[in-house]
């Protein structure tokens, strides 16, 4: 389990198949082999490590799911390390499984943020809503407007410049991953014929008393 703060931009230093080894520092205080370590919000399992860089295997699934397959020698990359049982949790719930790829549609200053619009694809979409949690890239951001196809972040400046969204621009592609909650929720509207009422959801804490 993640939350979608990033603890470092790592650098990516090699490329093969199925492996990808990063430069990194902070992340690596306490890591090893078997650790799990959320590179672009991507859940991947640590192989080996050294002073300065460890590696991970890629697996053609996490390709065809997610941006790293995208990713060049010498990019920058969001890490997290998984959240120990005792840590402070300041995003939201993210797993590390990434659901699918969104592509930025534009970028506009608003003040001291940037305002970023991104297409999602159409079987995300009903998981997305306004002021609900959203993991782009591995970072734990706030809908702040969606409609049929697309949704919009505010990046502000701490967030801008301690991840690699500092560096986005139309046309990239980003890792999407919704808000676990939401999928829970829409799977149990799926079982109205076992009785599943708002009044259920209240009660199991998936909705706040009206």
């Amino acid at each position: 389990m993640f939350t979608g703060i990033v603890e470092e931009i790592g650098i990516v230093r090699e490329i093969s198949t199925g492996r990808l080894t990063v430069e990194a520092k902070k992340v690596l205080e306490g890591t090893k082999p078997g650790d799990s370590i959320a590179i672009n919000g991507t859940c991947l399992t640590v192989t080996s490590i050294s002073k300065d860089n460890f590696s991970v295997e890629v697996m053609p699934e996490t390709i065809r799911r997610t941006n790293l397959g995208r990713l060049h020698y010498g990019d920058s990359v969001n890490l997290e390390r998984a959240m120990p049982a005792e840590g402070r949790f300041g995003g939201h719930f993210v797993q590390g499984h990434v659901d699918d790829v969104g592509k930025v549609l534009s970028l506009r200053p608003e003040e001291e943020a940037f305002i970023a619009r991104i297409s999602a694809p159409a079987h995300l979409m009903p998981y997305i809503v306004n002021k609900g949690f959203i993991a782009v890239d591995g970072v734990s951001l706030t809908v702040i407007e969606c409609d049929d196809f697309s949704f919009s972040v505010s990046l502000v400046t701490y967030t801008s410049e301690h991840t690699t969204l500092n560096n986005l621009k139309p046309g990239d592609m980003v890792n999407i991953e919704v808000d676990i909650i939401a999928k829970y929720v829409e799977r149990l509207k799926q079982r109205d014929n076992l009785g599943v009422t708002l009044d259920f959801l209240e009660e199991h804490g998936f909705l706040k008393a009206r």
